[in-house]
């Protein structure tokens, strides 16, 4: 059942979302080659705790971590090791905060140092991708035509798209209904109504679609063992249209400074 959401809620969740907004800022700030995913999860558990709010995932379905750190062939769900990344790695950093009893959930791929140009592609497809399927969240369209979007882009390109992890609603709890596949058919699924709160994240890889779990019976890589990006927003629907929640301002203001 889908749990539409008031303007008073939305409001809440934009500030649990602006959290995680900004940690991921810090996260942009900090990571670079020698830096380790174990030394950005101290850091980001720090500053959402600072912020008033509780790390989003640590402890839940018993997570261990308050980031999620996934490098090259790692597709999302990446535990933090003490491996320092290395110049060309490709780093996707999901993130989450619950605040006054509503989550924000938002990623982002880091490029650390100089990358591939092949991974330079992947990464700004991936991004087209989620915008795109932000354009589809508005009254008047079905669920499914969010995934149709992200799954037309991505293969245009020849890329895979992951179908066996989903974008999914939001609000009290971190996974709700309804579902949001980053492929599909239009005109299927729920329509789309104002209060519709969901997080949309492409998970696209650099070949197949396919996926396995390790050992760890977390971390998710890609079959072949080529590089997967992942981007992800909190999304609203408010007078019909798709409102982002979050924000990649702070992570963007961080790498300029950086260049």
């Amino acid at each position: 059942m889908i749990i539409y959401k008031s303007l008073d809620e939305i409001e809440i969740m934009r500030e649990a979302a602006q959290i995680v907004s900004r940690t991921l800022g810090k996260v942009a700030e900090m990571i670079g080659p020698g830096v380790t995913p174990r030394q950005l999860d101290e850091m980001a558990e720090a500053y959402i705790i600072s912020q008033g709010a509780i790390p989003g995932f640590k402890g839940l379905y018993g997570c261990p971590s308050t980031l999620l750190i996934s490098v090259n062939e790692q597709v999302v769900h990446g535990l933090p090791t003490d491996t320092p990344f290395m110049e060309g790695d490709i780093v996707s950093v999901d993130c989450g905060s619950l605040y006054k009893e509503y989550y924000g959930d938002h990623a982002y791929t880091f490029e650390i140092g100089t990358v591939s140009e092949e991974k330079k592609k992947l990464l700004k497809v991936t991004l087209e991708c989620l915008e795109l399927g932000i354009a589809e969240a508005k009254v008047g369209n079905r669920i499914s035509d969010i995934g149709f979007a992200i799954q037309q882009h991505a293969e245009k390109h020849g890329y895979g798209v992951v179908r066996d992890l989903v974008g999914h609603g939001l609000g009290k709890s971190l996974h709700e209904d309804p579902q949001v596949p980053n492929y599909g058919r239009r005109g299927r699924g729920k329509k789309i109504q104002d209060g519709l709160t969901i997080a949309i994240e492409p998970m696209i890889n650099m070949g197949t679609e396919k996926v396995v779990q390790l050992d760890d019976n977390w971390t998710i890589v890609t079959e072949d063992g080529l590089p997967s990006a992942h981007f992800e927003h909190d999304i609203a629907v408010i007078n019909g249209k798709p409102e982002i929640l979050s924000t990649f301002k702070y992570i963007e203001e961080a790498l300029a400074k950086k260049q």
